[in-house]
């Protein structure tokens, strides 16, 4: 859907009418520039810029590069969300290519022979978790209306990574030695990642010929060459005939798949506007809660290094997180209440909720205008994925979250590509109190998601910022917290991605280890909070518009991720 961002911005309506009036505009963007989670396919996105593509296009073969060098993360078996800015237009539009449950795929799929819902690593592995990839269609959608360069030229990067080889670096070798426990059930993926009956050592070069020959496919004929065909039929095969928790995926699964567009979902913070993806993704919405719940705190005066601004967004992150687990699911099967979670005279009363004396303790969802209480959805664990950003010379904005959910998604792999398992993102327990559970499995709903692709504008509708993140559940408070950091403690965009994260577990805060803030951690026990210190998962890509008007991006030094300027 197409958002238009117009006027003065101080009082935003959720979403702007398509039939409001366009005027092209100048564009903002005196440069370009690139930033993805490696730095191969930072350069393949900078390439396809040099040669006139824009920021979609270099997007585009940022995914499919990262399907090749971190296959453990994301890539077409998978499914994304997209956020993109025209800046000629200036209009705000998203593309949601979330992975759908398949016709066979019911309430119950995760219930075992008991009655009750499977442990998470039970339902992981195998054709149970696995749903329809969203990627290709994402991609196919976006080239059509943002497109410059022929489809088959943004192919040519990957195709040379998979046929030439790459070389195994530290995060795919973690990755890789994480999972080869479960690898003795899947013996298809052991030939692509392991060498002489091991995982590939750190310094290996590995090929892909079956991914390599399927993108030369879908480069000449389109996304209906992964959809349907001899692929179509490799991938419902290989869910259907699992080693482990085989189920059916049918040919039709494939190809009835559509990408969405989705209205963005925006509102304000400190004068500027924040906008991300709407249901089924979760990031926009609870962004926009912690936000909101924050901005009434001085933040600015308190700064970074200070206990209570940690101790206010520990406890709007987990007022907002209860309401993500609540409310949210795919809309185009529960009434999710989005204005309402967003609405400020509810954001208001939630905050009240904070106090500066002592933690809540206990974190109860709360009931925002319009809910339905007899829909909930719980939560369920979330793990691997990738973000990359592309701003372009005349300004388009693409910002792309992409994903196969846990390292190496189901363990399934078909031509090459790693098959998602996405569906462990629904709830385990389709009903509660006798009432169905909001993020429960349906055939050819979408799970819910924690992927939150953020572009920031303005008071004069200009884009400013640019983020989004991988990491699972923690991946709203990267976003959330950088930009806090970059608008409340003006912090640049690579240090805001740089600070250190709060986040959370059953038992309280989790503080990340190895950065300042666990000098946080007596401050805030002092005000009761349950803290722990402990490494965190996280990997972050932003852009921001400087003031002379160059874009700049920024990588996330805990990954090998880079910006790179066209």
């Amino acid at each position: 859907m197409m958002f238009r961002l117009a006027g003065p911005l101080a009082a935003f309506a959720l979403f702007a009418l398509p039939s409001m009036p366009v005027q092209a505009r100048e564009p903002v963007s005196t440069s370009a520039t690139v930033s993805a989670a490696d730095p191969r396919a930072a350069a393949a996105g900078q390439d396809i810029l040099r040669q006139g593509g824009s920021a979609t296009d270099a997007a585009i073969a940022m995914m499919l590069a990262l399907n090749v060098v971190e296959p453990h993360n994301s890539g077409i078996g998978g499914g994304g969300f997209l956020m993109h800015h025209d800046g000629e237009t200036g209009l705000l539009e998203s593309i949601d290519g979330r992975e759908a449950a398949p016709a066979a795929a019911r309430p119950d799929r995760f219930i075992d022979p008991d009655g009750k819902p499977m442990t998470f690593r039970n339902a992981w592995p195998g054709g149970y978790s696995v749903g329809v990839p969203g990627n290709l269609r994402l991609a196919w959608m976006a080239h059509q209306k943002w497109g410059k360069l022929p489809w088959a030229t943004l192919f040519d990067p990957a195709i040379r990574l998979a046929s030439e080889g790459f070389e195994v670096r530290q995060r795919l070798a973690t990755a890789m030695n994480a999972v080869a426990p479960v690898w003795a059930d899947f013996p298809e993926i052991q030939k692509y990642f392991w060498v002489d009956g091991a995982p590939a050592p750190i310094g290996t070069t590995l090929k892909n010929p079956p991914l390599a020959a399927l993108f030369r496919r879908i480069a000449t004929e389109g996304p209906d060459a992964f959809y349907r065909g001899e692929t179509a039929k490799a991938i419902a095969d290989t869910v259907t005939s699992a080693p482990k928790n085989p189920v059916p995926m049918t040919q039709d699964d494939l190809a009835s798949y559509k990408a969405k567009s989705r209205k963005p979902i925006c509102g304000p913070y400190r004068g500027y506007t924040i906008c991300g993806m709407g249901p089924a993704s979760a990031g926009g919405i609870t962004v926009l809660q912690i936000l909101g719940m924050v901005e009434r705190f001085p933040l600015a005066r308190w700064g970074k290094d200070d206990v209570r601004s940690w101790h206010v967004i520990g406890e709007a992150m987990r007022l907002a997180y209860a309401d993500r687990d609540t409310w949210l699911g795919d809309p185009d099967f529960v009434k999710v209440p989005v204005a309402g979670l967003i609405d400020p005279a509810y954001l208001k009363r939630r905050s009240a909720l904070i106090s500066m004396n002592r933690a809540l303790g206990i974190y109860s969802p709360g009931t925002p205008p319009a809910a339905d209480p007899r829909t909930m959805a719980g939560p369920q664990p979330e793990s691997g994925t990738s973000h990359f950003v592309a701003v372009d010379r005349d300004g388009d904005i693409a910002s792309w979250t992409s994903t196969i959910e846990s390292f190496f998604g189901s363990q399934l792999i078909a031509q090459g590509v790693i098959l998602n398992n996405e569906l462990t993102d629904f709830s385990f327990t389709p009903e509660r109190d006798g009432a169905p559970v909001a993020n429960r499995v349906e055939p050819g709903k979408r799970p819910l998601s924690s992927m939150s692709p953020t572009i920031v504008y303005d008071k004069d509708g200009t884009p400013v910022f640019t983020i989004g993140a991988a990491g699972g559940r923690t991946i709203i408070m990267q976003v959330a917290k950088a930009l806090i950091a970059h608008f409340d403690w003006g912090l640049s965009a690579q240090d805001s991605i740089a600070l250190g994260l709060e986040f959370f577990n059953a038992d309280g805060l989790v503080l990340e280890k190895g950065t300042s803030l666990e000098a946080m951690k007596v401050p805030l026990e002092q005000l009761g909070h349950k803290v722990t210190v402990a490494p965190l998962g996280l990997k972050a890509n932003a852009a921001e518009r400087r003031s002379d008007g160059r874009w700049v991006g920024a990588a996330d030094p805990r990954s090998p991720g880079v910006s790179l300027q066209e």
